[in-house]
């Protein structure tokens, strides 16, 4: 069985891939998966793409090609919660799709999915693992969390604030909660972990692709610290 990595952006996808070893590549429609080792263990990699639709549909050709035992999923995000600054690490306690709303045709709150529930829960007990992998590194600041996702690019500091009083949000990205609902309807763990790349009290220190370039390295490490106590 192995360990499912799936990365939202290019840069964080090929840090890992740096750190994999015995690497072999195949294709499967458009997706490149990249089968490989992380501290011995079997990992296979692939980037999903932006949004929902591309994340969801990752995911499920990523369980129904692969044995994977676990999903994790790695990427970026922007903070709702003011007391977040860039390169701050948020690891989902669970996540919500804050776009999904059907309360107009039954007993239904906003984000609640039918069949799956409103919140979807990560795994504990790789909650617990990433909690003490991260801290064992430097000059990070975790926080354990809910990640909300959209098929939307929320730039909109009024808007953030809502949402953060309606759904008690971290952060903000557009896959996490599509893959936690797919990993959730097959039964398989997952945990998604996001760096913060922008936050909403005006201390951005840096550009997304400055961020990016630096965070992609550190990710890569997380990953290490994480994959090698599973």
């Amino acid at each position: 069985m192995s360990i499912g990595i799936i990365a939202a952006e290019t840069d964080e996808m090929l840090a890992i891939r740096n750190i994999m070893k015995d690497i072999k590549e195949t294709k499967i429609y458009n997706l490149n998966f990249i089968i490989g080792k992380i501290e011995n263990k079997e990992c296979v990699l692939v980037k999903c793409g932006v949004g929902k639709v591309n994340a969801a549909r990752t995911t499920q050709v990523l369980i129904d090609n692969y044995d994977v035992k676990t999903i994790i999923n790695v990427g970026s995000a922007g903070a709702v919660n003011p007391e977040l600054n860039i390169e701050d690490v948020v690891i989902a306690k669970d996540l919500v799709q804050y776009d999904f709303d059907i309360t107009a045709v039954g007993n239904y709150e906003k984000g609640e999915i039918c069949e799956v529930g409103r919140f979807i829960k990560s795994d504990e007990k790789l909650i617990e693992l990433c909690k003490k992998s991260i801290q064992e590194m430097e000059n990070i600041n975790i926080k354990v969390g809910t990640i909300g996702s959209a098929d939307l690019f929320l730039a909109d500091y009024k808007k953030a604030e809502e949402l953060r009083k309606e759904f008690n949000l971290e952060c903000v990205e557009m896959e996490g909660a599509a893959i936690a609902q797919v990993c959730f309807l097959d039964n398989i763990p997952f945990l998604v972990i996001r760096g913060i790349s922008d936050v909403p009290n005006g201390n951005n220190k840096m550009d997304f692709h400055t961020y990016l370039k630096i965070a992609s390295k550190r990710v890569a490490h997380m990953l290490e610290k994480l994959i090698s106590s599973l």
